[in-house]
Formats: structure tokens, C-alpha cells, sequence
């Protein structure tokens, strides 16, 4: 398996994952603000943009060790929804290579239930799943306008997403399936106790597929993290309040 490496700029590490469906591109704008300051990595995930597949089955931890084995060394690892997920993973496995956590709009558990009553439905990302069968294309769509859904700047927001995938070939249609399955059945929410490097969490207050409900919960069960909530955003805050995200990211040197 061969992993899509991006890296620019010189300083301190800062390493950049995307979500679901989506490729490195989607950070574009950000990676070169912060390469002023920093040696900025941006990984495509596996089986995302022009990274291929991994062996085996496409699980969560198989993502962690495959993303993990392409990390700079030390460094600040921010993860966006999935890639959130991946960096938590990560962190729990090899928690000393973790300069600091900083996951955005993501979530230890995307599905709700007793234990965790901050996620979708179980039938929302069911019914992805059905479609992914039938038109994946659509699906990509569906998931995309769903992620700007009553935010400010919403259409502008849409159009950067579709625009910053298409610099990159389509997510291999097995990546998206894993992707998905992971999304519906992978739990790291008993688990953040265990998560020794300290963490930022950073959400869009109108982020419809992770409430912030998830945000505040995740942070008061990690042992060493802070809140920064951006008004008005939605699930992709770097695209919609740029500034605000590159402040909060920038504010952390020397932390």
C-alpha cells in the first residue's frame, strides 16, 4: 500500500487528516497558511484520493497503523470526522509520538446509543449505505450537502468541498464501504480516558452529523483537553471561518 504524502513549509509538525470520502485537497487552503510557520504533512487516507487500498479488511485500527507509519516523527496530528477517528486511534497506539491531538468536528462514535447519546441515528448512515450500493456518486453528494446543512456560508462551503475533491481521482469504492462501516460500528468513546496527549477539540456550533453535544462530552471524558466552539459553522469550520480555525490551530504553539 502506498500512502499520498504532501508536505511543505518548515517549523514545527503539524499533520493534516480528512474525512470520509474526501481527499488531502480539502485542506489546500489551510495547509499553505499554516506552512508559514510550520512543516505542514497532509495524508491522503488510505484508499482516499491517491492513496491505494491497505491489505486485508478497511477497519479503523488497520487505517491508524497505515497512517501512523507516515507521521513526520513528534508532531501535532489534526484529524477532521473520520480522519478524527483515525487520529484517536492513533494516538491510542502510539500515544508518545503525539505532540497534541486536535480533532475537529469529529467524534469517538458517530451512531447513538445508551451509552453514547451524541450520534446519528443508526438508520442515517444505513440508509448511506444502501445508496453507496446503488449510485456511490450520489451518495458522495448527499453526504457533502449534509455536512453544510444550516450553516453560515453553507452554499460557498458546498462548492469548496466539491471543488477540492475533484483535484483528486474518486475514493475507491471499497474505501468508501470500509469507511462507512466504520462511521456505524466503531466506538473509541469508552476509551478516552486512556488518551494521554493533550487535545484540542475544535467544533462548528451547527455541525448537523456531529453535535456539539459530542464535542463537550468528548472533551470532559479525555483527561487533558479544551472546547473551542466556532459560531455560526458547520462540520467543516476550515473552510467556512477560516481565520477562526487558523487562529485556534496557530494558538497552540508553544502550548
Amino acid at each position: 500500500m502506498t500512502l499520498r504524502v504532501r508536505i511543505s513549509g518548515a517549523g514545527p509538525d503539524v499533520v493534516l487528516l480528512h474525512g470520509w470520502a474526501l481527499n488531502g485537497g480539502v485542506w489546500r487552503h489551510m495547509a499553505g497558511e499554516l506552512a508559514r510557520r510550520h512543516r505542514v504533512t497532509v495524508i491522503d487516507l488510505p484508499g482516499h484520493g491517491r492513496s491505494s487500498m491497505p491489505p486485508g479488511d478497511y477497519t479503523l485500527p488497520r487505517l491508524a497503523e497505515a497512517v501512523a507509519a507516515a507521521l513526520p516523527g513528534r508532531c501535532r496530528l489534526v484529524g477532521w470526522s473520520l480522519g478524527g477517528m483515525v487520529a484517536l486511534q492513533i494516538a491510542l497506539d502510539t500515544g508518545p509520538d503525539i505532540d497534541r491531538l486536535v480533532l475537529v468536528d469529529s467524534t469517538p462514535q458517530f451512531v447513538a446509543n445508551e451509552a453514547w447519546p451524541y450520534g446519528l441515528e443508526a438508520a442515517v448512515l444505513d440508509g448511506f449505505a444502501e445508496q453507496l450500493k446503488r449510485d456511490y456518486r450520489a451518495t458522495i453528494q448527499r453526504f457533502l450537502a449534509l455536512q453544510t446543512l444550516t450553516a453560515e456560508n453553507a452554499r460557498e462551503t458546498l462548492i469548496a468541498l466539491k471543488e477540492q475533491m475533484a483535484e483528486a481521482p474518486p475514493p475507491d469504492p471499497r474505501a468508501l464501504a470500509g469507511g462507512l462501516a466504520i462511521l456505524r460500528h466503531a466506538s473509541l468513546a469508552s476509551r478516552l480516558g486512556d488518551i494521554r496527549a493533550p487535545v484540542t477539540v475544535i467544533q462548528g456550533e451547527r455541525d448537523t452529523l456531529v453535535p456539539a453535544a459530542a464535542a463537550r462530552a468528548m472533551a470532559e471524558r479525555l483527561p487533558r483537553a479544551d472546547l473551542h466552539l466556532i459560531k455560526s459553522a458547520g462540520h467543516a469550520p476550515f473552510l467556512s471561518h477560516p481565520r477562526a480555525f487558523l487562529a485556534l490551530i496557530e494558538g497552540l504553539d508553544g502550548a
